[in-house]
């Protein structure tokens, strides 16, 4: 039940990244800041659901969503945080995002299809550092971070 609640999530986390970006104009700060939000919610959500059996791999979760979370904030209501992190934004939220593909990575080793949702966030990860350096729209960074959500929430789901 865990399992299915958690897939159904991401599946809704990710869509929720791919079209709201369409839905209108949103400042770059705000879409990362969003973004990180719901990888934040995502990371804690799993980190709760399996303590039971994966203490470290909650921990590691729980750790990396509370930062995430705060970053997201910041990033969200402080619109200055955006141009202290302006060089390094773009960076982060890859960087985040293969943290996120690691952890995934260790976490469901046991699962059918773990090793692959670790390996979908590491390589997201390295195209959204290569494609934002490159290209600056946030429509797209942002939908690369709803891929890897809808991709690891349909994996979760089959693996059941």
């Amino acid at each position: 039940m865990k399992t299915k609640f958690i897939s159904l999530l991401a599946i809704i986390l990710g869509l929720l990244i791919i079209i709201f970006p369409v839905m209108g104009v949103i400042g770059v700060s705000a879409l990362i800041g969003l973004s990180i939000l719901l990888i934040s919610i995502y990371l804690l959500v799993v980190g709760v659901a399996i303590i039971d059996y994966n203490k470290s791999g909650a921990v590691l979760d729980l750790i990396l969503g509370i930062i995430l979370l705060l970053l997201s904030i910041c990033l969200i209501f402080n619109p200055a945080m955006l141009g202290f992190l302006a060089e390094i934004t773009l960076y982060l939220a890859g960087i985040m995002l293969i943290v996120v593909g690691l952890v995934s990575l260790i976490n469901n080793r046991q699962s059918r299809y773990g090793f692959y949702i670790g390996i979908v966030g590491i390589v997201l990860g390295l195209l959204y550092i290569i494609i934002g350096s490159y290209l600056t729209n946030p429509v797209v960074l942002g939908a690369l971070i709803g891929i890897w959500l809808l991709i690891s929430g349909i994996l979760k789901l089959l693996d059941n």
